[in-house]
């Protein structure tokens, strides 16, 4: 049966919208990575902040942090021990049995001489868009240092600076290459940042507030 000349041009108008979306996706992707994209320094250049904000990134065997979720620790210690935050701030996901992400975040660093009044913990990070909201509705941050991987700086600094946070991103990789997964995951992950961000989505757990420890 040969193809209608009806059909083909549904089929074309469909390729048309197809590449529509496709640039429209990669544009808004574009924009969102290149808003912030100066709010990116390095550990000597970062501003003073009251608080790292860290985000969570798994854990491995043992209830560890994974090696992603080392690297940001160790940046947000070096951050503490240079004086350019008071505290850390640790953002994960503890709603899953046996996946205590948020306790292993503050146990590693509390193992290695960051003093429990330093820090804090969110068990209810369940994203970075979550991590961010509820930094700024729970615990007041209005000011703070983003700790995490150079790919997943633009998407937290977007997002962070848009709910209110004066923010400013450390790289815990700066140096090292991205694996292309990260680089595609990001491409969308950002275009739905921005639409949470516009549409002023809530956080899956509700907010009440907390405080920094002063000093």
């Amino acid at each position: 049966m040969k193809p209608t000349r009806a059909s083909g041009i549904w089929a074309r108008r469909a390729l048309i919208l197809l590449l529509v979306g496709t640039v429209g996706l990669l544009v808004t992707s574009h924009l969102v990575r290149v808003s912030y994209e100066e709010r990116i320094v390095s550990l000597a250049q970062a501003p003073s902040a009251p608080v790292a904000l860290v985000f969570g990134a798994g854990l491995a065997p043992g209830a560890v942090p994974s090696p992603v979720l080392a690297q940001r620790l160790d940046m947000a210690m070096a951050l503490w021990r240079e004086g350019k935050v008071r505290a850390v701030l640790v953002s994960g996901d503890e709603v899953k049995p046996f996946h205590h992400e948020t306790r292993a975040m503050r146990r590693y660093l509390l193992e290695r001489g960051v003093p429990e009044s330093a820090v804090l913990g969110d068990e209810a990070g369940l994203s970075t868009y979550d991590s961010c909201l509820r930094a700024r509705g729970v615990f007041g941050a209005s000011q703070a240092l983003l700790v995490t991987q150079r790919f997943h700086l633009p998407r937290a600094l977007f997002i962070a600076n848009s709910v209110g946070i004066d923010a400013w991103g450390v790289a815990a990789d700066e140096g090292r290459s991205t694996p292309w997964r990260y680089t595609v995951r990001e491409t969308l992950s950002r275009v739905l940042a921005l639409g949470m961000v516009v549409l002023k989505v809530e956080p899956v757990y509700p907010t009440g507030r907390a405080a920094f420890p002063k000093g």
